[in-house]
């Protein structure tokens, strides 16, 4: 009973979003409540919820600190660059903003976090997106799948969790792994030409003057015998994704920009990152100190630190708030047994004859059960079953934890990863608009590092 329910729980909460039936936060409460009240444990709904978001808010700290630390960077011009140059590679071609989308993720990604990927990424390319008139959820979904991809790094978590679980090396887990997740980001780049050209096709491909210069006019011609597009600034004051349509990041004369603080940025970012890495401190506390530092150095008078703190509000208050009512959905689902009942369904549901190709098998399996749980819940609670019936038929434990990392492109856009929260909400794009355009993507991505992962051997 409990696993047709935490089934039924799980599609009733992505069929409602997906329908705009109900927001995010209000699905994510309310209908594990009601479920919980339907396994007869309403009594300890209070418990459940108590423990999901002292489970997660660590997460929730790390985000919100996160948020204002970047949030900064950004209004003080250390990604002006790394904005510039994508913009002169994208041009106005959606074909090109697209495909540099994917090429940003995927390279911030390399620091092991998705909220700091989708945070650059976004803030980097909605403008352009905006002023082009382009879909906000092929930028979304490019985003998602390519840090899904890259979140199979060692420092990513994932790699991790199965090391530990299965008591192996993740060096001797994730290395071997290169080939096939070279093909599925390839596949990711390939994904962006596509959906880029259909973008292109439904707007026209499109020139723009001196994109980079502010306060200049732009001209969009539209090819194909379609109309012009009227003219239009392409510069702005403020900075991020809030405020327009217009370049905002780049505007070299906003008040918020520190160019003498430059290299002290850069080199508190890369220490920070690699303290990260490193593991020298907890996550949450190294933003929270990295916040700290960023605007006392940046801002040393109240005023300007208040400032830049309510700029950034907006978004820390819509993450935490989504993070802290997902602790609901995930307290529920583990304290009644659901997920638990679910994962043993799924394993015993395996046939016999499947035996030998427990790894195959582990890797359909990782699509669904990362999506539906969490890492920690699929990595130290599933694997290691899996890994022992693998064991049974002669299957070894490392092709069982390469198996398990395939699923990590489409995991990225689960609605128990408080990262897709930054994304979607930074983007202005719904939630469920955002899992309806990239789930398909996403599995088809998982599929294809599996296919490679087994044409290399290595599954």
């Amino acid at each position: 009973m409990l696993t047709i329910l935490g089934f039924a729980m799980i599609a009733t909460f992505l069929v409602l979003i997906m329908m705009k039936k109900m927001s995010p936060i209000a699905a994510l409460v309310l209908i594990p409540a009601l479920f919980c009240v339907l396994v007869g444990q309403g009594a300890q709904l209070g418990d459940y919820v108590i423990e999901g978001v002292g489970n997660l808010a660590p997460t929730a700290a790390m985000l919100m600190f996160a948020i204002v630390y970047f949030g900064v960077m950004i209004d003080v011009g250390l990604f002006d660059p790394i904005v510039r140059g994508i913009l002169r590679f994208c041009k106005a071609d959606p074909m090109r903003v697209v495909v540099g989308t994917a090429v940003l993720a995927a390279i911030v990604s390399l620091d092991g976090d998705g909220s700091t990927t989708f945070m650059i990424t976004v803030s980097a390319m909605y403008p352009l997106y905006k002023r082009l008139k382009m879909s906000l959820v092929v930028m979304t979904g490019i985003a998602a799948t390519a840090n899904g991809v890259m979140n199979t790094l060692p420092w990513g978590g994932p790699t991790a969790r199965a090391a530990t679980a299965l008591k192996l090396d993740a060096g001797d887990i994730f290395v071997p792994m290169i080939p096939a997740l070279g093909v599925g980001l390839l596949f990711v780049f390939a994904l962006a030409y596509v959906l880029g050209r259909r973008e292109r096709k439904r707007l026209g491909y499109l020139t723009l003057d001196e994109v980079l210069e502010p306060q200049s006019e732009t001209v969009l011609v539209k090819a194909g015998g379609g109309e012009d597009r009227p003219k239009a600034a392409a510069g702005g004051a403020g900075a991020g994704p809030d405020s327009g349509d217009g370049f905002q990041g780049l505007d070299p004369n906003r008040p918020t920009l520190r160019p003498k603080l430059y290299w002290f940025n850069a080199a508190l970012t890369v220490a920070l990152l690699t303290a990260m890495i490193m593991e020298v401190l907890p996550i949450p506390v190294l933003f929270l100190i990295g916040a700290a530092l960023a605007l006392t150095v940046n801002f040393p008078h109240m005023p300007d630190q208040k400032a830049r703190i309510a700029a950034h509000a907006d978004n820390v208050l819509n993450v935490a708030g989504m993070v802290f009512a997902a602790a609901v959905f995930t307290g529920v689902l583990t304290g009644t047994g659901m997920v638990k009942h679910m994962a043993d369904w799924l394993v015993g549901a395996i046939p016999d004859a499947m035996g030998p190709h427990m790894a195959l098998v582990t890797g359909l399996l990782s699509l669904p059960l990362t999506y539906f749980m969490s890492n920690d819940g699929f990595y130290f609670g599933v694997l290691p079953v899996l890994a022992e019936a693998g064991a049974a038929h002669g299957v070894s434990p490392l092709e069982i934890a390469r198996a398990s990392l395939v699923g990590q492109a489409l995991h990225m856009s689960s609605p128990l990863v408080p990262a897709v929260y930054v994304l979607v909400g930074m983007a202005k794009v719904e939630f469920g608009d955002h899992t309806r355009f990239t789930v398909k993507w996403a599995a088809l991505t998982s599929l294809v590092v599996l296919g490679a992962g087994m044409l290399f051997g290595i599954i």
